[in-house]
């Protein structure tokens, strides 16, 4: 078996990806490991400072909660 990296040119090339997967013709992977991407390379950037201090007050405040339990 050979794994290629494939670049959509048509909106209709998914589907048609996806009806060779379903007939086990071929087998689909994420985009994210064909393109080799860091998660944290996709989304740097997306958050404000402001915004990413409070989501990790929260996130600490959640999991203080489900300590107590």
């Amino acid at each position: 078996m050979e794994t290629l990296v494939v670049e959509l040119t048509h909106k209709n090339a998914l589907q048609l990806l996806k009806d060779l997967e379903a007939l086990d013709i071929i087998r689909l992977r994420g985009s994210q490991r064909a393109e080799g991407k860091k998660i944290s390379e996709k989304y740097k950037g997306i958050l404000t400072k402001e915004a990413g201090k409070e989501l990790i007050n929260h996130v600490d405040q959640m999991r203080n909660e489900w300590s107590n339990i």
